[in-house]
């Protein structure tokens, strides 16, 4: 089984930030989409839409940690990334790895 680093390594699904709006602006996940927590309940045909599996991230891991059991509960494939800054780190790491080959 793969881990939520070796799905953002390998650019498979969409990283999804469930933080405010505000926040998201302040900084984000190159390509990225945001959807605030609150909106996530009314958004769930959207999220079917795209890749799978979706990877949450918010500040901390809180927010992106309810959003992902909520969608895990409605049969969606998700997985809690924790803080958009790791998400973020890792998905870096991958790009020089892919410029270096």
């Amino acid at each position: 089984m793969q881990t939520v680093e070796d799905l953002i390594r390998e650019n498979k699904g969409t990283i999804i930030d469930v933080r405010t709006y505000g926040e998201f602006l302040g900084g984000h996940v190159a390509g990225s989409k945001n959807i605030p927590l609150h909106e996530i309940p009314a958004r769930i045909d959207e999220l079917q839409e795209y890749p799978m599996p979706l990877i949450f991230c918010c500040a901390s891991g809180n927010r992106s940690g309810q959003a992902a059991y909520y969608l895990g509960q409605q049969g969606l494939d998700c997985h809690n990334g924790g803080s958009w800054l790791d998400v973020n780190y890792v998905k870096s790491l991958a790009n020089e790895d892919e410029e270096a080959a």
